[in-house]
């Protein structure tokens, strides 16, 4: 089958330009078959990565039709199948043929070097930020080797599927608004030291990790992450996890992010809905006791009145009761986990 290649091209001093290839492919080929064709027989210039040709890699990473992929894994058939093209009719109620197209492009949040290669500086460097290892300390136990159960072993086994290929990193909406974002790629691998019961760091991680929101916080859960992930790490996955480790530890003493988090539910527990009144309050002003953050609503308050926007009562909404009951069931049912859990992990004592 004859199939265009649109392939946006470009170096460090050039703006993008369309350059299409047309290749007689099978529908089983992958892209980066039909990527070395065009550099073997058509333009030796073309720039793209690619290193193992089996997954393993992560080099081959680039947007194919507008989404991050990994171009020896996707292939022409399931690609054209997944677009689903259509075209119009002609007078005589027959449809066109049209020669399928797939457009090739360098991945997103990042700088391009030429062509499809990008500069992947600030995915290296926001990994290295959140110590991406074992703590040395866990290690330094001359008598045996660190050893791990089968449990605590598996706990590890989805988020060690990561090849830092970069497509999650690409379509981060978050990163793209907020270059202090680390990442959902850096912070999937932040999930695995604190679920690594050799790591001796726990606390210092979650600590790093609630920072402002350049950690998990400043992820918008848009799911895109999760979308492309060649390898079901489900980066969003361990963001969530991350998120309810710390909040698990704040208690009586959360930061503003975390009181976004408990505020928001509290209040759409009590009303069905957010009152927006009390959520500022509670949130920046921390109940009236952060006057600094109580301070800085005064700006956006008065322009809200100015303006009619500042709701003078709460309604609550229909249903409240049903929303109520169900965030409790939720919580009941965390609760009932997390105790299980704690049980589990207890050691039997030894009789005697």
């Amino acid at each position: 089958m004859h199939v265009l290649f649109n392939v946006i091209r470009q170096d460090q001093t050039s703006i993008p330009n369309v350059e299409t290839f047309t290749l007689d492919v099978d529908p089983g080929s992958t892209i980066l078959d039909c990527l070395n064709r065009i550099k073997w027989e058509q333009d030796g210039t073309l720039a793209f990565r690619k290193n193992c040709r089996n997954t393993i890699c992560g080099s081959c990473s680039i947007r194919i039709n507008g989404r991050s992929a990994l171009a020896c894994k996707e292939n022409v058939g399931s690609e054209l199948a997944r677009l689903r093209p259509t075209t119009p009719a002609g007078k005589d109620n027959s449809v066109a043929e049209a020669i399928p197209t797939i457009t090739l492009a360098p991945m997103g949040n990042m700088p391009v070097i030429k062509d499809l290669v990008v500069d992947m500086s600030s995915f290296w460097h926001n990994l290295k930020a959140i110590d991406p290892y074992v703590s040395t300390a866990a290690r330094q136990i001359p008598e045996r080797e660190f050893l791990q159960t089968p449990e605590e072993r598996a706990k590890l086994n989805q988020t060690g599927n990561c090849i830092l290929c970069g497509a999650c990193y690409s379509e981060c909406n978050a990163y793209e608004v907020n270059p202090n974002f680390v990442g959902p790629h850096a912070l999937a691998k932040a999930y695995r030291m604190v679920a690594d019961s050799r790591d001796d760091d726990t606390e210092a991680r979650l600590e790093k990790y609630n920072h402002s929101t350049d950690g998990v916080w400043g992820c918008t859960r848009c799911y895109y992450c999760n979308a492309v992930c060649p390898m079901e790490v489900a980066p969003l996955d361990q963001i969530s996890k991350i998120k309810g480790e710390i909040l698990d530890r704040k208690g009586a003493h959360p930061g503003r992010s975390v009181r976004h988090r408990t505020t928001l539910i509290e209040l759409v527990r009590q009303g069905g809905w957010i009152d927006e009144r009390l959520f500022g309050l509670k949130v920046m002003g921390n109940s009236f006791r952060d006057l600094k953050g109580l301070a800085s609503l005064g700006p956006l308050g008065l322009r809200m009145m100015l303006r009619g926007k500042f709701p003078l009562t709460f309604e609550p909404s229909e249903g409240a009761s049903t929303v109520r009951s169900l965030i409790d069931s939720v919580q009941a049912l965390e609760a009932s986990e997390g105790a299980l859990e704690t049980l589990a992990d207890t050691p039997e004592p030894v009789g005697g």
